[in-house]
């Protein structure tokens, strides 16, 4: 009767040990895993948004939409202090950011621009119809 306990117990223990060590195993593996996501730069992310900012200046976005060229040039050039200090998270939300407002700054300039065709269009019109109507008289 006493061997029998003891092999309960001894079954039991080891069963307890080989659990702790499943849940350590995995607590290390996720701290990996976690590290290894924070440890990338975010470069493919800040070349993205580098892109939309040449695309908003190329588009006028400095002329057009200052406000908006301004905010994501400054959050860029705030991603590329973070990459630089290894702040990879905060580095890549603020290129996130840059890279949006690069693009509503692009698509501002594109609207003013849009708009101020029209309008010269409109003038454009405006001065042939009174030209014709001089012609007429």
């Amino acid at each position: 009767m006493e061997l029998m306990t003891m092999k309960t117990s001894t079954a039991k223990s080891s069963s307890n040990h080989l659990r702790s060590l499943k849940l350590a195993a995995l607590a290390i593996g996720s701290s990996f895993v976690l590290a290894g996501c924070a440890g990338n730069p975010p470069t493919e992310q800040y070349a993205v948004t580098q892109s939309a900012v040449n695309s908003a200046v190329s588009a006028g976005g400095t002329e057009f939409a200052a406000v908006e060229m301004k905010s994501a040039q400054d959050k860029l050039k705030q991603a590329e202090i973070a990459m630089h200090d290894k702040k990879y998270d905060e580095a890549k939300m603020l290129a996130e950011q840059a890279e949006w407002d690069a693009r509503v700054a692009e698509r501002k300039a594109q609207a003013i621009k849009a708009e101020q065709a029209v309008k010269d269009s409109q003038k454009g019109v405006q001065e042939l119809r009174q030209e014709s109507q001089r012609t007429v008289q």
